[in-house]
């Protein structure tokens, strides 16, 4: 098992940074997934892990050692990229066997290597096709064997499920959790821009924002107590609605009026008197919106009405230009509400609020 230590990395091209400060300690045996907008760092994190890019600040260890100097094939790390990068004119079993045979290991060894990984990604079968004769999916399995039969510390995947479909990407997540739990002590570290990767796979996800790390936590942690608006923004399908105001009252719960007249809405996010007549915003999970009873909270007239079946959403347009619509997601089918005017509310438990952008829960 091994452990990976990320202490004060940098990474700049030249007079431009692109990541800096970044403290993260991750346990031997977790599943960590990197997630950010296009753009925020993430699979140059990961390539500085594997030794593809220079550490221009800051230490990295694994294992205890540090490895900043050290070269990629010394470092105990096996990478899953994007592209498969098979090589076509071999086998199955010899794409697999091929890193072994350079490592001059015997035939035995290889074998029971490379028939050990293809029985735990159900690759026995396919072990002398050729890449051609296979699909998306199964191709991708072939490139994490590739990486199993080596037998490393540490596993990176960047990204592995972008190139297929909707259907074997929800099949090959699913292989992929479950040959985590066939290897409970080996570290992962995934890269991905999905979301419901995220959620589902992840052990911890680490949220990359603004060249740093915005916050790390469980997946429920991140949706429930989200640090700062970009995390709950970012976290989440649809986006949390985010609505301006003023605090009105305070205490254990805090009343907030939603500017332009839009209502009162009260928050089990606790605030002091030296916060009354504050600006901030208030989140509110669409999934969380539920019609008021006693009129109170968002009033708002539902412009378009999106029926899905399990699900229908509700999308309030804003008056001003250039706001983004506030959206309502209410379970089961709700017919003919396009048109009406709605008081929408959450639970106190559910409403979040942000002062200068931050979760008054983490003042």
């Amino acid at each position: 098992m091994a452990g990976l230590k990320l202490t004060d990395v940098a990474k700049s091209y030249g007079d431009v940074s692109v990541l800096k400060d970044i403290n993260l300690d991750i346990d031997a045996g977790e599943l960590i997934v990197f997630v950010g907008p296009s753009g925020c760092g993430k699979s140059t994190l990961l390539r500085m892990i594997a030794g593809l890019e220079r550490i221009t600040g800051g230490e990295l260890q694994i294992d205890g050692q540090v490895v900043n100097d050290v070269p990629p094939a010394q470092r105990g790390i096996a990478m899953v990229f994007q592209s498969y990068a098979l090589y076509p004119h071999m086998t199955v079993y010899d794409n697999m066997a091929f890193a072994l045979k350079l490592a001059k290991m015997s035939k035995q060894e290889i074998d029971d290597a490379v028939r050990k990984a293809a029985d735990i990604l159900q690759l026995t079968p396919y072990l002398d096709r050729l890449p051609k004769a296979l699909s998306g999916g199964q191709r991708q399995r072939v490139a994490i064997g590739r990486c199993i039969v080596r037998d490393p510390k540490v596993f990176l995947f960047d990204e592995p499920l972008s190139n297929l479909d909707a259907a074997l990407r929800v099949a090959t997540r699913l292989e992929i959790a479950q040959l985590k739990e066939s290897m409970p002590d080996r570290t992962m570290i995934y890269v991905t821009h999905d979301q419901v990767e995220a959620m589902t796979l992840a052990s911890r996800i680490v949220v990359l924002a603004n060249k740093g790390i915005s916050q790390v936590g469980t997946p429920l942690e991140l949706y429930e107590k989200p640090r700062n608006e970009f995390v709950a923004q970012f976290i989440g399908s649809p986006a949390m609605n985010l609505f301006p105001g003023e605090i009105t009252a305070t205490g254990e719960r805090t009343t907030i009026r939603l500017a332009d007249d839009h209502g009162d809405i009260v928050s089990a996010y606790p605030s002091t008197a030296a916060d009354m007549g504050k600006t901030v915003n208030v989140g509110v999970r669409p999934e969380d919106m539920h019609v008021s009873e006693d009129g109170t909270g968002y009033t708002g007239t539902v412009d378009v009405q999106e029926n899905l079946g399990e699900v229908t959403l509700l999308f309030f347009v804003p008056d001003a230009p250039g706001k983004d619509p506030v959206i309502a997601k209410l379970p089961g089918i709700h017919r003919g509400l396009k048109g009406q005017t709605l008081h929408m509310t959450a639970s106190p438990e559910k409403v979040h609020v942000f002062m200068d952008g931050t979760s008054l829960l983490y003042r």
